[in-house]
Order: C-alpha cells, then structure tokens, then sequence
C-alpha cells in the first residue's frame, strides 16, 4: 500500500505536483469552497451523509457506521470503475475530505491498494482553509499593487482586461466576485460564490503573481455584492498602493454602460426592481421616475442621470478619503472604450509602445 499522510501547507506549497486533486466530501461541501482544480468523488453523496448523521444521533454510533460503510463501499467501487480503470501506474492523487479522516482515509486506502502513489491532506479542508486565510494576511503586502481610479463607466474592467491581454499581472475582483460592485451589479445567471470560495480565489490568484513585477487591481469597496473583500488585501489597496485615475467623456461612459448592461435594456423590469434599493438615497418619486422612463424605452436617459445625481456627486471626495495614493494618481484620458483606445492606454501604463 502507498498511502502518505501531507500537512495543508505542504499541500498547498506542492499543488501542481499532483495529477488530480480529489474532493472525498459531499457535493453540497464541494459546492462551498475546495482546494483549486479539485474534482469532486463524494464517498458519501447529501443525502446518505444526512441519513448517517442522524442514524448516528437517533440510534446509535454502531449502526450508523454499518451503514456508512456498506454505503462508502459501493460509492468508492463507482469511483474506481468509472474514474480509476485508465489512470496510469505512476499516477499521483491528492485526496481530502473535511478534516481529513474517515472520508479521505477510506478513498486513500483503496487507491493505495491498487498500488498509487496517494497522499491524503491531514486536517482536510479545515487545515487548507486555516493555510489560506494565514497566507490572505500575509500576500498582498508582498505585492506592489496599481489600483485602477474611475468613475461608473470609465472602462475600468476593461482596461485591467487589455492589460491582462498585453501581459500584465491583473486582480480582478469583480471577476471572482461575479458581481460588478454596485446595486445594479448582480449578473443574470451568475450568482455569486459563497464567501469562502471567494477567499480561496484571490488567494489563489494572489499566491501565483510574480511580486517583482506590478499586480492591476480595480478600486473596490469593502464588500462586492454581498461578499467581503479580503481584509488584508483591501487596507493594502487602499493605503500604501499607487493609483491610476482613468477618465472618459460622459457620452463614452454612457456607450460603455449601455453596452455592459444590454439585459437591463432587454428587460427592464429586473432593472426597475433594482432601483428600489435607491429609494431610501434618492426617494421614492425619484425612483418611480426612472423606473417609468425606464419602462417607456429611456433607459439610457435613466443611466445617465444615475451617472450624474448618484454615481459621480462626491466621487472624488470618496476616492481621497478610501485610497491615499488618488491624489498623486497617474492620469490616464481615455476618448472611448473601443479595444484600440485600450490597448494604447494598456501599452502607456506598461511602457511597452
């Protein structure tokens, strides 16, 4: 048998050395958060690991053991007939589960059996996610952040994308967030993760960034849609990072949010209800205003007076109160969103035209 026992941060310190990361955990866990690129061979699936549980408090430990192992048995033979059968004899698995016990134990001992070479993460997910927050403290203060300034509109999230197009290190949170920050921010479709996935996100971005070279981030506030940045990450952001101020005329603004936000144009009602959560700044005549331009075909009226009477009063105040390195900001004039205007800025911030 080749089974070894592996500490979370070694773990982590030798991910990409493994040929498959293996999740031993239900698919309701899985789906919260796990280790990046980890595939998912539940010994025991949702309901089976509810049904154990409770035998186990409402009848006893034995039987509910009984029945978790004729259940983990037949699940772990699934595994190994329809996953198993064509991995090589040099093939390496990395297998976990929640606290890296019965679960991964179990996997681990039959794929040992069979005679891989597998490791099994001692603490399970709870060791890796203690690794991770450890190391959310400590990553971004090791790299030199440029935070990107710009009104709503500004083309913000598409400079970081041409810059990432042209070679540059780039954090985009909103990305992993899958939100674009403000209360029209949610994406249909694209909900957001839960916060420990998130975590597991930025630092998995974080760790891979090459701290000599610059890293591209957007400014962000505390929390994108309902999930929190970093603590760490944000007071770096915020306080000992350089700026890049971007600014475009009020009529590109408008074409670019136009262009992000085409499914409110589509179907306005998801729009309009959004705008509710404005009454309490703007009052409720104010809303019900928009939200009958809105539905009469003026959406792009009701951007842009969201531009001028909600996004930009006090914008420059917020940004000189958030980021100390706004006023001595690198200023960058955009004419519009077009690729060609953001490859030119992209290539100006990188010194490369």
């Amino acid at each position: 048998m080749s089974v070894r026992a592996i500490s979370a941060a070694d773990a982590v310190a030798h991910l990409d050395q493994f040929d498959t990361l293996i999740d031993a955990r239900s698919p309701a866990e899985y789906a919260e958060d796990r280790l990046p690129g980890a595939l998912n061979w539940p010994v025991l699936d949702d309901d089976e690991r509810r049904a154990v549980g409770t035998e186990y408090k409402q009848v006893s430990a034995l039987e509910a053991r009984k029945r978790g192992a004729a259940l983990v048995a037949r699940n772990i033979a699934e595994h190994i007939e329809t996953r198993v059968l064509d991995k090589p004899k040099n093939w390496r698995p990395l297998v976990y589960c929640w606290r890296g016990g019965q679960r991964s134990g179990t996997l681990a001992w039959f794929l040992g059996q069979i005679g891989f070479r597998t490791q099994v993460v001692e603490g399970g997910y709870k060791a890796f996610r203690h690794v991770v927050m450890a190391q959310l403290q400590d990553l971004p203060g090791q790299l030199d952040l440029r935070v990107v300034c710009g009104k709503t509109g500004s083309g913000k999230t598409r400079l970081l994308q041409a810059l990432r197009g042209a070679g540059a290190q780039v954090l985009d949170l909103e990305a992993l967030a899958c939100h674009r920050g403000s209360v029209l921010g949610s994406l249909p479709g694209h909900p957001q993760p839960s916060q420990k996935a998130f975590d597991t996100a930025v630092w998995n971005e974080l760790r891979r960034f090459d701290a000599a070279r610059p890293v591209f981030v957007e400014s962000e506030s505390k929390k994108i849609g309902r999930l929190q940045v970093p603590e760490t990450l944000i007071e770096r952001m915020r306080s000992t990072s350089r700026c890049v101020h971007v600014e475009m005329p009020d009529e590109a603004r408008l074409q670019l949010l136009l262009q992000d936000y085409d499914f409110f144009v589509q179907d306005v009602e998801p729009f309009c209800e959004k705008l509710n959560a404005l009454v309490e700044l703007r009052g409720r005549q104010q809303i019900a205003r928009w939200q009958a331009d809105a539905r009469a075909g003026r959406v792009a009226d009701v951007f842009l007076e969201l531009m001028h009477k909600h996004y930009d009063p006090g914008y420059t105040r917020s940004m000189q109160r958030s980021f100390a390195g706004f006023d001595t900001a690198q200023q960058l004039h955009l004419k519009d969103g077009s690729e060609s205007s953001l490859a030119a800025a992209a290539r100006d911030l990188l010194g490369t035209r």
